[in-house]
């Protein structure tokens, strides 16, 4: 199976698929952006991808929200990998932590270990780069004094050094990775044999006409709570069509074809122009 994600080599994504595929027969396919990644199945160049889709100190990863919800309509969320995420300060060679001139890494990155470079690298600029391995790709590269925030597998991945471990500022860090693949396929990811036990999650997004008049998104989530479906996740994205027009995204408990999963699903679309439902598959 050609299984794509979101690369270089030496991401925290394909850090988290090694881990949770331990054992299966596969090709990986390193891809250089979110949106290559899913795009990938889309195009069925990949059977499955792997990508970051909400971490618990930083949110929602928009990349990937914006990617289901407004560049195809036949891939679907199949399953869900939660891994932790311990960073690491890494350069091409031993540095002092006063010597530092540059912190580069993926924006998330920078944000969860934001006290960390506050504290200790108060001389540091912090730059950006598209990803934690291409953060420290580029550290690798270059003979300046400039560091990295990634993970090991990127430091040995690059031939550098870990200057310190554990810099993220909340040591709980995770990130929820979902497993995408076309519509109709089997639930899961590959090799996944929890694919028929739960619980399941089901994901939407749905937007639509009346959405700015008083009460409609109470009328839309009122669908749920009066057929005792649990929501675990809401929040809003723009349409990318002027001010004022959203998207909404949620997590439901339960499969789609359950009875009162499906009630409810009906009855939102009661009230909405688009509904979709980005995936029903085991939860983490």
């Amino acid at each position: 199976m050609r299984v794509g994600y979101f690369g270089p080599e030496g991401t925290f994504t394909q850090e988290a698929l090694i881990e949770a595929t331990r054992g299966a027969q596969l090709e990986l396919v390193p891809l250089p952006t979110i949106y290559d990644a899913v795009m990938a199945v889309h195009d069925r160049s990949v059977q499955r991808s792997l990508v970051p889709i909400e971490n618990s100190l930083e949110g929602s990863v928009n990349a990937t929200l914006d990617a289901l919800a407004m560049e195809t309509e036949d891939v679907r969320i199949v399953g869900e990998v939660v891994h932790p995420i311990r960073h690491c300060l890494i350069a091409r060679r031993p540095l002092e932590l006063s010597e530092i001139e540059v912190v580069v890494s993926h924006p998330q990155a920078s944000a969860q270990c934001a006290r960390f470079i506050r504290s200790r690298l108060p001389q540091a600029q912090v730059m950006a780069e598209s990803s934690t391995a291409e953060a420290v790709r580029t550290v690798a590269g270059r003979e300046t004094r400039w560091a990295a925030l990634g993970n090991r597998l990127a430091a040995e991945r690059y031939g550098c050094h870990v200057l310190r471990a554990g810099v993220e500022d909340v040591p709980d860090n995770e990130t929820r990775f979902v497993w995408l693949a076309p519509a109709g396929s089997p639930p899961g990811g590959p090799n996944d044999s929890r694919a028929s036990l739960g619980p399941w999650k089901t994901a939407i997004v749905f937007w639509g006409v009346g959405s700015e008049a008083p009460g409609w998104l109470v009328a839309c989530l009122s669908e749920f709570a009066q057929r005792d479906v649990n929501l675990t996740r809401i929040e809003s994205r723009p349409r990318k069509q002027g001010l004022g027009r959203y998207m909404f995204f949620a997590d439901l408990e339960g499969r789609d074809d359950e009875p009162h999963v499906a009630d409810g699903l009906a009855g939102l679309r009661d009230h909405v122009e688009v509904l979709r439902v980005l995936g029903s598959f085991p939860a983490a």
